[in-house]
């Protein structure tokens, strides 16, 4: 067993497992993409799934050549229905309704505390 290593083996090395790191996250991210597609079909899935494994580099490629655009429009999708699902899931959890924050600010706005466009502006964003 050897005991040290020369600066050239531990270079490439390092080189060996970052690349084969930076591989593995793009194969998840092609077959998480893959999946989470809702425009294209079972049989085209399929298709897609078994050209990466079988042909793993020039199927990653061909995909992201082919659908990488779609890929963060996905993305952004799925961040949008997850923020909007946390949104619906506050206000039904929450202590106070919409109509609740309302009477609290025209309680503000009567006493004096906030401005009109202080409330018009809390109010957009209640409502929003």
């Amino acid at each position: 067993m050897k005991l040290s290593w020369s600066q050239n083996e531990v270079f490439w090395t390092v080189l060996q497992i970052t690349c084969f790191l930076t591989l593995l996250g793009l194969y998840l991210l092609v077959f998480r993409d893959i999946f989470r597609s809702h425009d294209i079909g079972g049989a085209a899935k399929m298709i897609w799934v078994v050209f990466v494994l079988f042909l793993p580099l020039l199927g990653v490629l061909l995909y992201l050549i082919t659908r990488g655009g779609k890929m963060t429009q996905h993305n952004i999708d799925v961040a949008v229905a997850e923020a909007a699902a946390v949104k619906q899931h506050h206000r039904s959890t929450g202590g106070t309704s919409t109509i609740d924050e309302l009477e609290r600010l025209e309680g503000l706005k009567g006493r004096g505390v906030i401005t009109d466009a202080e409330f018009d502006s809390q109010k957009a964003l209640l409502l929003a």
